[in-house]
């Protein structure tokens, strides 16, 4: 505490003796105590606030600690409640074992009871079951199988429950029921020759092909069944899961497979373009069967069914190269030089409807890319996709973005971007931009000459340098009009800022020093008047929002230099900063050096009070000053102009 009040003693002592540096300064000594007393004041009602604030958050966490407590009292109160009701149930569930028993022995005789005229008549239903499947009547023969599978598996359950280790009751059973496993597997077999002859089935008899699943779905919900109650009783039928679902998919992916392999006369590794020739094939020998498939085969099965996992889908998991897909590689390297051509031809380049100029090129590749995704969708979905992807991938410098938008809209099945898109995004704004930037370069290497005359002596006695600067820019610009409104609005905001960012060089390149306040005014009412001249004209442009700060930029510099009474000065340069914080102090030297009449004391307190008082830049809006540097002057030149001034004095 000590220590604290020395600290708080000298740091008193140090801003009273700041206060009181000179003797006009005690006048004010009463007027620096009341500020002080109502800081200390403000102070001192701060801290009661706070402590009062801590003071009632730590009522409040009592009161819910305490509220807690008696929470936690009733909890366990009721906890011992149960605990006892607990205790007290146990010796009523142990008096009811004998009805527990009761009740088991009653359901092992429902089950024999209920069983016992299809266990007399098993080889009846055994013999019907066989002569139906030979009749081909396989859903009438699969209902009599699940009857006879049915008894078998209650009665095997009961005994299982009754007494789980009697093997020798458990052979009994399965031999009793030995021909069921028989007709099950010869049921199958019937299943699968029909999925195996399923293109033909679904022309001639497409009933046959849904009693096949109808039977496949019946078996695939007792597989369930059977095995959740395994998880809860221990007990499985024989022969269970039988996984018929499963066994269908391996049948139709085999039948197809074998269907389109046969097609299939070359390899990668013979033929460069194998898949070209592997796809025309498709087209010619498989499009047919395709086509049933779509508009007959599909209404057999359930929407859920994944059914067809062809060659074509064997070959959609690959990789695929850019040549293998009429060599693409190749085509778009041509299509781009005929392009072009084109555009170094002396006629006048193709417009849209809207007036704007436009290579043919995207809608070209668009076309062969529509090509051959239209190939690639009348086979699979997810081949389709790959192929989509290897297209995007390839015209990352060939197409618009409403052409890349369109393929994706008809052709994806999924909305969310991709790496391809994120470079042809990428590349084709460098693209543009590099083309807008070559456009403007073009512009102010006709400037440069009438840039170079700003802020001399020859603009100051009267110079059409700027009347020069927005004709050639608005003649430039009214041929502009066929870029698209997005590069075109681009580049006259760029060029907005270039000519602005030039005009100001101009300034601190110091080419002119005012040698009078009638030069000062002079000079200032021409750039307010210039700044003027840009603002209409950008404004016609249509530059943006930005226009009036930028070349609000050149009129705040002009009222620097228009200022007649230089002891205002600090409070002109202390405006001009807070509009644009991105200044420096090399900047203010130059600004004070063309205005010709800041003395060095002058200039020392301006730079010495911003620097103290420096305004942060929080880059919200586009520095102006930033880029702009300052020349600096060099021990060669401080050389060459000593000799200069030295030889003139000497003459």
């Amino acid at each position: 505490m000590e220590e604290t009040s020395r600290e708080a003693v000298a740091t008193a002592v140090q801003r009273v003796a700041g206060m009181l540096q000179r003797s006009d300064q005690l006048d004010k000594v009463e007027q620096y105590r009341r500020r002080e007393a109502r800081k200390k004041a403000s102070v001192e009602a701060r801290l009661k606030a706070a402590i009062q604030s801590q003071l009632d958050g730590v009522r409040t966490g009592l009161t819910q600690l305490h509220s807690a407590l008696l929470d936690v009292k009733d909890i366990q109160s009721s906890l011992a409640d149960v605990s006892k009701d607990w205790r007290q149930s146990i010796n009523t569930i142990e008096n009811l074992k004998d009805v527990k028993d009761a009740v088991v022995q009653h359901s092992q005789l429902a089950s024999a009871v209920e069983n016992l005229k299809n266990i007399f008549s098993v080889p009846e239903i055994v013999a019907d079951t066989q002569q139906l499947i030979e009749q081909a009547e396989l859903l009438q023969a699969h209902r009599k199988l699940m009857e006879l599978e049915c008894s078998r598996d209650d009665l095997m359950y009961e005994q299982y429950r009754m007494d789980s280790k009697n093997t020798s009751d458990m052979n009994l059973i399965s031999i009793y029921f030995e021909d069921v496993q028989g007709l099950s597997d010869e049921l199958a077999k019937q299943l699968w020759m029909v999925l195996q002859r399923s293109m033909v089935t679904v022309r001639r008899d497409p009933t046959m092909l849904v009693s096949v699943v109808r039977i496949i779905e019946r078996e695939e919900k007792i597989d369930r069944r059977m095995v959740d109650r395994k998880k809860q009783t221990g007990f499985i039928p024989p022969g269970r899961p039988k996984r018929w679902k499963d066994k269908m998919f391996e049948v139709l992916e085999a039948t197809v497979s074998t269907r389109i392999e046969g097609t299939q006369s070359v390899t990668r590794e013979a033929d460069k373009m194998w898949l070209v020739r592997l796809l025309e094939i498709t087209r010619k020998y498989v499009l047919d069967d395709l086509i049933v498939v779509q508009n007959l085969m599909v209404q057999c099965f359930p929407p859920h069914y994944n059914t067809f996992n062809s060659r074509v889908k064997e070959l959609a998991s690959e990789d695929l190269e850019a040549n293998e897909i009429s060599n693409i590689t190749g085509w778009l390297r041509k299509a781009l030089e005929t392009d072009k051509k084109d555009w170094q031809k002396e006629t006048e380049p193709e417009a849209d409807q809207d007036g704007y100029y436009q290579t043919t090129l995207p809608a070209i590749v668009f076309q062969m890319f529509e090509q051959n995704l239209q190939v690639a969708a009348q086979i699979d979905g997810d081949f389709k996709e790959q192929v989509l992807k290897l297209c995007l991938k390839q015209m990352n410098t060939f197409l618009i973005r409403e052409s890349i938008n369109s393929l994706k809209r008809k052709y994806s099945q999924s909305s969310e971007p991709t790496d391809s898109d994120a470079a042809i995004e990428r590349t084709l704004n460098e693209v543009a931009k590099e083309g807008c930037q070559f456009l403007l370069d073009e512009v102010f290497l006709d400037l440069e000459h009438h840039l170079n005359e700003l802020l001399t002596r020859k603009w100051l006695t009267g110079s059409h340098a700027v009347d020069t600067i927005c004709v050639t820019v608005e003649d430039y610009f009214n041929d502009f009009n066929k870029i698209k409104k997005p590069f075109n609005q681009e580049m006259t905001s760029e060029a907005l800022r270039r000519v602005v960012v030039e005009y100001i060089k101009a300034v601190m390149q110091k080419r002119i020093t005012f040698k009078s306040a009638d030069e000062r005014r002079e000079g200032a009412e021409r750039m307010i008047k210039e700044a003027d001249q840009f603002k209409f004209l950008f404004r016609k442009l249509a530059a943006g929002e930005d226009t009036d700060r930028l070349c609000g930029a050149i009129a705040a510099i002009a009222e620097v230099f228009k200022l007649t009474d230089p002891t205002l000065l600090f409070l002109e340069v202390t405006t001009l900063v807070s509009k644009y914080p991105d200044i420096r102090e090399e900047h203010i030297q130059a600004l004070l050096a063309v205005r010709g009449d800041a003395s060095r004391e002058m200039r020392q307190m301006i730079i010495g009070t911003l620097s103290e008082n420096k305004v942060s830049y929080s880059g919200v809006t586009q520095p102006i000053f930033k880029d702009i540097t300052v020349p600096t002057i060099t021990m060669t030149t401080m050389t060459t102009m000593t000799s200069m001034a030295t030889a003139k004095l000497l003459k």
